[in-house]
């Protein structure tokens, strides 16, 4: 009621975006450009806010899809001249510290992991268990790159070597985007696009982050005892708040916990 009375100050606000789970192009319980834009485009919008913070816990995802995010809020956030901070809190690796670099300020709990800047891709080779059933595999293409890594084929060499190109190539654009939005906070003597992944005390030391803490006592400080926190979040389809789409769910969540799980979460 404080902002309709003419004259009198409203108490600072800040608004928080929750970026927590897995990043994919789809999904309903997974991070993506196309969920989160009318999040995004709300937090930034409504009430004037001093700061946006980005709660992130997320092991990463699609490149794609964390790289649109994270322009969506730089973009955003110059536009509109409001600075963006992110919290950390079990994890922000691969894409989760893509999304967390999109900030201007990255701080995270002691024991909170830091990371993981590669790419990568996994799949399974199950050739030698078709053959010992006596299944043989028929594939035909126009164009001898369309069955390349095919699971159920032996490894080509030449697959290998394409797939390791493109890999590289969107390491170049993962290594750019922190190089560009980290500049001048990171050692020029220490490779840190290997993969590693760090806690947060170490992240500090290598420029990856820029501090210990925790949101509501640091805005608190910043903003004031009387900031307040206005959330945002993707809402849940109102059919699945009464059970459907299980199964869906279901193995979303084995492959989310899988994915937590190489980080010891």
């Amino acid at each position: 009621m404080k902002r309709w009375i003419p004259f009198l100050k409203s108490d600072p606000t800040v608004a928080v975006i929750r970026l927590s789970g897995m990043i994919a192009a789809s999904g309903r319980a997974a991070l993506n450009d196309a969920s989160l834009a009318p999040v995004i485009e709300k937090a930034f919008a409504r009430g004037k806010p001093k700061a946006v913070i980005l709660e992130i816990n997320s092991p990463g995802g699609s490149p794609v899809q964390s790289s649109l995010i994270g322009a969506r809020i730089r973009r955003l956030s110059e536009e509109k001249n409001i600075p963006v901070i992110a919290f950390v809190e079990d994890v922000a690796a691969s894409g989760g510290y893509w999304l967390a670099a999109a900030a201007d300020e990255i701080y995270a709990d002691d024991s909170s992991v830091v990371g993981s800047i590669g790419v990568i891709s996994s799949s399974f080779g199950a050739h030698e268990f078709l053959a010992k059933q006596g299944i043989e595999r028929r594939v035909y293409t126009a164009g001898k790159s369309k069955s390349m890594l095919d699971p159920f084929r032996p490894a080509n060499p030449e697959d290998v070597a394409r797939l390791k190109e493109l890999l590289d190539d969107i390491h170049v654009n993962f290594k750019d985007h922190i190089t560009a939005r980290r500049k001048g906070k990171l050692p020029e003597d220490r490779d840190l696009f290997t993969g590693e992944i760090w806690l947060a005390r170490k992240a500090v030391d290598l420029g990856l982050i820029d501090g210990i803490g925790h949101m509501k006592p640091m805005m608190q400080a910043r903003f004031g005892a009387k900031v307040k926190f206005n959330r945002y979040g993707v809402r849940k389809p109102f059919l699945s708040r009464f059970g459907t789409q299980l199964a869906g769910d279901a193995l979303h969540g084995i492959e989310e916990r899988s994915a937590f799980a190489q980080f010891g979460l």
